[in-house]
């Protein structure tokens, strides 16, 4: 007997339209007016309050949203976020067509609500006594939950009590020396693979390649390296991974796994399912690491929940409650915690919720123990495998920290984006910004300011009792970060009214800033402004000279400190126990880190007036969005990032595989050279050796590209409606990417409502309050849907099969012409610089196309004057058309025609 139905009514809103179901199930479309009057009368179900606020245009939009429901019920659960999504997770029959939605919304409640009686809710453990307290907090959902759940008959463990607590462990020992056969890897890949499989070739060549980074080194900071480059399609992650076993079965060793994106690194846990498939072994053997700013800080959490937030970030905190008691990692950003669940409370409250200011006061904490940080960092000393990007590679290799032999073996995928990550990661910037955060670090709270944060004196408070020349250095530090911006330093800024000597700099910079960059009412508000540091002006030299004495005023305390607590450790007092070792050495890393960063900032403040450093690359900047400044400051890139790449990451290493599918540009030996270029192999001193193996997917069957040779650059309305003509013709399933926000906002306004009408949904970044996975996610599930991106879709998004086929690109996508870009591009050859980074962003798009053997995909190019020479970022044997946009949709219509013998789904709402 299917569940009895609430007598509640529903309400779903589209592009296409509103429609409201009543109490009794009879359901009517509606207009918007009459939609916002229903809804604010009487609370209704619906599905994603934020995206159904923006579908009406009433944001403050509420009622009973069945996604919070979903959260308590099945916290760590995943689930796409539509009402297709939904059906599938809980085991319903989902809506045919749009009208029936809201209809379909109390079937759902009814069967979701129904499971709380099914004595085999695995989530049972925690669900009353969180339900106490969100009903305290008066959730909408509290009545209709709380009456459906018993009080337990024993005493549930509470969160804090449930969480498993970490083991110190003793170092792993170093590998031991050894040699793998060529052999055992290729059995080894055929197990992986799996009995039956097909042999590929292009597999088990480059498995062969890349077991030569785990060969014994001969020289010092000399590593075996590889630079491979194995084109979609091949299988290259099980590729690394058969030798890396082998390599880890016959040396005891460990393997660090290092990645651009939290999806690939999902993926990659995934893939190691392989090696491990017990369940309890894989979590031992494979780690998951990724920065603290990602996971869940207990001590947040408990102040969240004791009233440090209120309203609805409180209710939001209790989910977050309910998903740690059940979560594998505690990561909050691309983990179990769903992508969905911060956008529905509009404010990210998870941001406050995770150790994103370096505030932790490690063993000081009573959650030390049981800290998901912690537990992750120290189970991957233990583990054979350990999954992380590459931001956290370069910090782990630039700041290593006490915690046994670190990996010899290092294998970088998608290695075509080492640069990018160099250039953040080893960069230095004086900003406002960054300013205040050291001054909040050194004193913590100030003024009205709540929170549990504490300054450095509260931090070592023990340690300043037992060291008087440590207790001096914090005081002076204290005295001398006064000196820093604090709050409303940006309005004091904008009203020409300084406090501090780095205040005083930062009105210099923007003074100049605003003298001297282009033209402000022409320029796009959605970037910031920029200057050369040449020639600076008398103002800004004796704002510079001031402001270098005050961060060395600051400096040397914290050098003294650092002195102070490296002796504690040296020769440890009585009272230095496990827990005030651990407090003392969290703070050395920490201490550590913002002297790195005071030590950037002299430098920098050193060029001001100063001879300039060939190696960098110095500009002074406003930074704005929408035409609101936010920061202001100077700031210095390498101008080749990839020399600390070499330096610091792959000399102390024994083996370095650096692969990706898009690694050379172009093909041949330029192809090589520019590869070591961006991958920073061209600074290793010999022995770097390169493999490259093609796609096996037959591109000249599976693909085609056209470029479209009549849409004028600039030219809105006509772009606007390229996209849309072009998405009708394929039915959906359209990945479009854009160089600009603001060009992508104003196609979506212009072409959604049109497109829904045809039964086509389309999705935005910067539109839609979804956070970019979870777009993917619904994208990925609905074969009619469109996804419009920027950058970080356009190589971030793997969607084999019918949901993505074809990519339209809005034009070529120049590089900005920034102060950076510019050194660059006369340091690295002009034009072909361009062309190498162009090449590079056109075939990771391309590469969004083709996953698997039975994919069809097309590339359109909105370009009139799309150069030839760029023709080579597209594999070989590929079709490329040069035609203008009526033939083009003709083209895609024809092909969609051709698929559709092969048909999916008629209609799947989102």
């Amino acid at each position: 007997m299917p569940p009895a139905l609430l007598p509640l009514p529903a309400i779903h809103a589209s592009h296409v339209g509103i429609w409201i179901a009543d109490a009794q199930g009879r359901v009517q479309r509606v207009g918007r007016g009459e939609a916002i009057a229903a809804v604010a009368a009487t609370p209704h179900l619906l599905l994603g309050a934020t995206l159904t606020g923006d579908r009406l245009g009433y944001p403050e939009l509420s009622g009973l949203d069945l996604l919070e429901l979903f959260a308590f019920l099945y916290p760590a659960r995943f689930a796409v976020p539509t009402p297709a999504g939904i059906a599938a997770t809980i085991g319903v029959t989902p809506p045919t067509a749009e009208e029936d939605v809201a209809a379909f919304l109390p079937h759902a409640t009814a069967a979701m609500l129904a499971g709380i009686d099914d004595p085999a809710w695995p989530e049972r453990e925690g669900a009353w006594h969180g339900m106490q307290a969100l009903a305290r907090q008066r959730w909408p959902w509290a009545p209709l939950v709380q009456s459906r759940l018993t009080v337990p008959d024993a005493n549930e463990r509470w969160l804090f009590a449930r969480l498993p607590e970490w083991e110190e462990s003793p170092p792993r020992p170093a590998p031991r020396q050894v040699r793998i056969n060529p052999d055992d890897v290729t059995a080894r890949l055929d197990r992986l693979t799996g009995d039956g499989a097909e042999r590929r070739s292009g597999q088990q060549e480059y498995a062969k390649a890349t077991a030569a980074i785990f060969e014994p080194r001969e020289r010092k900071d000399a590593p075996q390296m590889l630079v491979a480059e194995a084109g979609t399609g091949i299988g290259k992650t099980l590729g690394y991974l058969a030798p890396a076993k082998q390599w880890i079965d016959q040396s005891a060793g460990s393997v660090c796994i290092s990645t651009f994106t939290k999806a690939l690194q999902r993926q990659l846990s995934r893939e190691t399912e392989r090696l491990y498939p017990d369940a309890a072994t894989h979590r031992e053997k494979v780690v998951v690491r990724k920065g603290r700013e990602n996971y869940l800080c207990l001590l947040n959490l408990e102040d969240a929940l004791q009233g440090g937030f209120s309203g609805r970030a409180a209710i939001l905190a209790q989910f977050v409650a309910r998903w740690a008691a059940y979560t594998r990692d505690g990561d909050m950003v691309g983990g179990d915690l769903p992508g969905w669940l911060p956008a529905l409370f509009r404010r990210n409250g998870t941001t406050a919720l995770t150790d994103r200011r370096g505030e932790c006061i490690y063993a000081g904490c009573p959650h030390f123990r049981k800290c998901f940080i912690e537990r992750s960092a120290r189970a991957a000393t233990q583990a054979d495998i350990v999954i992380a990007n590459h931001a956290l590679t370069m910090v782990q290799a630039a700041r290593p920290r006490d915690g046994g032999a670190p990996a010899t073996r290092l294998i970088f995928d998608e290695g075509h984006h080492l640069w990018d990550a160099a250039d953040s990661m080893f960069a230095a910037a004086l900003t406002g910004q960054e300013a205040v955060e050291i001054r909040r670090w050194v004193l913590g709270p100030e003024g009205k300011s709540r929170g549990r944060r504490r300054g450095l004196a509260a931090r070592l408070a023990d340690v300043a009792s037992y060291d008087e020349a440590g207790e001096r250095a914090i005081q002076a530090a204290i005295t001398a970060a006064a000196e820093l911006p604090g709050d409303g330093w940006l309005g004091r800024l904008s009203e020409n009214d300084p406090w501090g000597a780095i205040e005083r700099l930062l009105a210099a910079v923007r003074g100049q800033v605003y003298a001297r960059a282009v033209d402000t009412r022409t320029a796009d508000a959605g970037y910031g402004l920029e200057t050369e540091l040449a020639d600076p002006d008398a103002a800004l030299v004796s704002a510079a000279a001031a402001a270098s004495d005050a961060v060395e005023a600051l400096l040397r305390p914290l050098l003294a400190l650092g002195k102070r607590l490296d002796a504690l450790v040296d020769d440890p007092p009585d009272w230095l126990d496990g827990q005030a070792r651990a407090r003392v050495d969290g703070a050395r890393h920490s201490l550590g880190t913002r002297v790195d960063t005071l030590g950037g900032w002299l430098s920098l403040l050193g060029r001001v007036g100063g001879p300039a450093n060939p190696d960098f690359v110095d500009w002074l900047a406003i930074d704005r969005y929408d035409g609101r400044e936010f920061d202001t400051g100077l700031h210095r890139h390498w101008l080749d990032p990839a020399r600390p790449i070499a330096e610091i990451v792959y000399r102390p290493a024994q083996g370095v595989l650096v692969t990706s599918a898009t690694l050379r540009s172009g093909h041949g030996a330029s192809g090589w050279t520019e590869a070591d270029i961006r991958t920073g192999a061209r600074h290793m001193d010999g022995g770097v050796q390169h493999f490259a193996v093609p796609s096996p997917f037959d591109y000249a069957r599976q693909s085609e590209v056209l470029i479209v040779t009549d849409i004028a650059r600039g030219d809105l309305p006509a772009l606007a409606g390229a996209y849309s003509r072009l998405i009708e013709a394929s039915g959906g399933g359209a990945l479009g990417l854009f160089s600009a926000i603001r060009r992508l906002r104003i196609v979506h306004a212009r072409i959604a409502d049109r497109l829904a009408r045809a039964g086509l949904p389309l999705y935005a970044q910067h539109v839609d309050p979804l956070d970019t996975g979870t777009l993917v996610d619904i994208f990925r599930a609905d074969p009619h849907a469109s996804l419009l991106g920027t950058d970080a879709l356009r190589d971030g998004v793997d969607v084999p099969g019918e949901s993505l086929r074809q990519v339209i690109m809005e034009g070529v996508p120049w590089p900005r012409p920034t102060i950076l870009h510019a050194a660059r591009r006369a340091a690295q050859g002009g034009s072909a610089h361009d062309d190498m980074v162009i090449r590079g962003r056109i075939g990771q798009a391309f590469g969004r196309l083709i996953r698997r053997a039975d994919d069809f995909g097309q590339f359109v190019m909105l370009s009139p004057s799309f150069p030839s020479r760029l023709l080579s970022a597209f594999p070989e044997d590929t079709p490329i058309r040069r035609l203008p946009l009526d033939e083009a949709v003709n083209h895609v219509a024809t092909a969609n025609v051709e698929r559709r013998k092969t048909a999916f789904p008629a209609f799947s709402p989102s």
